[in-house]
């Protein structure tokens, strides 16, 4: 037998802490189901071991990283290579065995999945949950390759809990939702689950550009430089403005929310009318002056002194 090269094998470190994962109490909640993680490791068969037939309770997802042996689902026995992957759920009998020549490691992830019906949930997030795990429930009894490379998900978990990364453990929660969808993937036959949910264009964009105003309307804000970061015509968000609110063209809706803000500083500070119309996006006092009598029948002195009298 040729000698292993250590550093060629990327999930070597994970032998360094070997229980590190299964230490963390890891509860996911996916959808209608909570997903309760039992065991989450790399362990190795040396040349020849084999594990008698055993079942589990819960779904035990089974990657074989490096090596090779066999696996017998049942009665029916399968040959094992790098790169495999099987997937045995509740009460299934297996036996495991590595190679007589060669040993064989394997990444396991012990998972019990309960349901948990929750009112408030995503529907479309339930809809992808509960597509996923009824494929698991009846998954083939049959090794088949990791063509999504699921087993890549449990060396970026592991990574996260040892270096502790910012947010560990929403990443390892992560992982393992990616661990199972990635799993349910490998035996698709072309066929497409449930659409994700589609926007309505118009109400995405005309509210996408109202929030770009509110958070730009200090500066010299033009229709053009707004459509562009839509990444559409300035004709086409006048279309928009339009068919959301005739009355309310670009020009009224910038209008609008520096008024808004312009009110906002005559109440809470004592900063000159001057000061107050460049800060909120008028070029000068007059201007303000001439807009702010117009929509509200009176001059910003005499709203920031009503206002000051009522309060």
């Amino acid at each position: 037998m040729e000698p292993r090269l250590v550093n060629s094998f990327p999930y070597e470190v994970m032998f360094e802490k070997k229980d590190m994962m299964e230490r963390l109490e890891i509860i996911v909640s996916w959808g209608h189901y909570e997903i309760r993680v039992l065991r989450f490791h790399l362990t190795s068969f040396d040349a020849g071991r084999f594990i008698d037939f055993h079942n589990h309770a819960e779904f035990e997802f089974h990657f074989i990283p490096r090596g090779k042996g066999a696996v017998i689902l049942e009665d029916t026995p399968y040959s094992l290579a790098e790169g495999m992957f099987y997937l045995t759920g509740p009460g299934v009998m297996h036996y495991q065995e590595a190679s007589p020549e060669e040993a064989m490691d394997e990444l396991c992830l012990h998972v019990d999945i309960v349901p948990r019906f929750k009112s408030d949930v995503d529907p479309w997030e339930a809809a992808e949950a509960e597509e996923c795990i009824e494929k698991l429930r009846h998954f083939p009894l049959k090794p088949t390759q990791d063509t999504h490379h699921a087993m890549h998900c449990f060396l970026e978990a592991y990574e996260a809990a040892d270096m502790k990364y910012r947010g560990f453990y929403t990443s390892i929660k992560q992982s393992v939702i990616s661990i199972l969808l990635k799993s349910a993937r490998a035996w698709d036959s072309g066929d497409t689950g449930a659409e994700a949910p589609i926007r309505d264009m118009l109400e995405h964009r005309y509210h996408y550009a109202v929030q770009y105003i509110e958070a730009n309307y200090a500066n010299n804000l033009t229709l053009d430089n707004v459509a562009e970061k839509l990444n559409i015509s300035a004709r086409q968000l006048q279309r928009v403005f339009r068919s959301m609110d005739e009355n309310r063209p670009f020009s009224k809706i910038v209008e609008d929310i520096r008024l808004q803000a312009v009110c906002r500083r005559l109440e809470e500070s004592s900063m000159p009318i001057e000061q107050v119309a460049q800060t909120e996006g008028f070029s000068n006092a007059t201007y303000l002056h001439s807009v702010f009598r117009r929509r509200f029948g009176m001059t910003p002195a005499a709203y920031r002194k009503w206002k000051q009298a009522i309060n």
